[in-house]
């Protein structure tokens, strides 16, 4: 039997599902884009792509020479093809123009280039998180788009994805109707169907957060993991894992393979930060992502799909995962 592989997946949803041609070339564009960045991350020292730039993104962080590389690959890639009215990414401050030589389409793309990239240089598994919108009405007119439009609660994504780059690369993607995990082949150069319909368990004995920062959450989030802690004999009445690997393209995957919750709540630091992650880079599409195979993910008040964006660099609480266990530390939120 032949192997499904992205490019034929597409086609088939095109006729299948209808899933508009536009937005088809521009999946398979980001996924050669990430292939690229693939062979850029896997060269590592050989390539001179360690460390770090010398420079810091919107949010102050220090970018990382891969963090930079990756970035330029993606608008590289995307911005020719007459797919998009525009790009935005986690890392410049504003909106990407398409350069007035191209024509500009009809959908928008929103990505991380480089989730947890802080881990390069120990070689832990990274990845690409992407999300793609639909332009409003009259943004793909020639006129320069500003962050407005992209500003649009998660619910309006018509697909998202992400790609890891770990001991072999894999692209998750869903189209709004199941989610879907493809391998690079690379001696066949594309991305081949090997997870179909995946489905995130709805009951788990397994969680990933940082730890180090229990001294600052909230009441809600010492409550819920004190009863995770106190395993068997506790309220919960069973052991619970600990994995926390601090690139949550990599906490997300294991959690959409074998289930399992993922938590970076707010915390007491910074009151005038929420969060520590991005709405529309990565909790938006890793939400989609876990709806679509029956998982759930808050803000620990509401869905997070809902929340309406107010900037492009919004950053929100996040919990993720199996259904059974978002629900419930959720509710000890609403409680408190």
């Amino acid at each position: 039997m032949s192997r499904v592989t992205l490019s034929r997946y597409l086609i088939e949803e095109t006729r299948s599902n209808h899933t508009p041609a536009d937005l088809r070339f521009l999946i398979e564009v980001v996924a050669r884009a990430c292939k690229e960045i693939s062979h850029q991350v896997s060269k590592g020292a050989l390539g001179g792509v360690l460390g770090t730039a010398g420079s810091e993104n919107v949010q102050g962080e220090v970018q990382k020479k891969l963090d930079v590389l990756s970035n330029e690959i993606l608008l590289e890639a995307n911005e020719w093809g007459g797919h998009l009215a525009g790009m935005a990414s986690e890392e410049m401050e504003q909106a990407y123009q398409i350069p007035g030589q191209y024509p500009k389409g009809a959908y928008l793309l929103v990505f991380d280039p480089l989730d947890g990239s802080s881990n390069i240089d120990v070689n832990v598994s990274v990845g690409t998180i992407f999300s793609v919108l639909r332009c409003p009405n009259g943004c793909d007119n020639g006129c320069d788009l500003g962050e407005e439009a992209f500003l649009q609660p998660g619910t309006e994504q018509v697909a998202a994805g992400y790609a890891i780059y770990g001991p072999q690369t894999m692209l998750m993607l869903t189209l709004g109707n199941g989610v879907k995990g493809f391998t690079l082949d690379r001696e066949l150069g594309s991305f081949v169907l090997t997870h179909d319909d995946i489905r995130v368990p709805e009951s788990t004995a397994e969680f990933a957060i940082n730890m180090s920062n229990q001294r600052h959450w909230e009441a809600p989030v010492q409550r819920y993991v004190g009863e995770l802690l106190a395993g068997k004999e506790g309220p919960l009445g069973k052991n619970y894992n600990m994995r926390w690997i601090a690139s949550m393209v990599a906490d997300v995957h294991r959690i959409l393979t074998r289930g399992g919750l993922f938590m970076y709540p707010r915390d007491a630091r910074d009151p005038s930060m929420p969060g520590k992650l991005r709405l529309m880079y990565e909790a938006n599409p890793m939400s989609f992502i876990i709806e679509q195979a029956g998982g759930a993910a808050t803000d620990g008040a509401q869905r997070i799909l809902d929340i309406q964006p107010t900037s492009l660099h919004q950053r929100v609480p996040v919990f993720l995962g199996s259904r059974e266990e978002v629900e419930r530390v959720t509710a000890y939120h609403r409680e408190a």
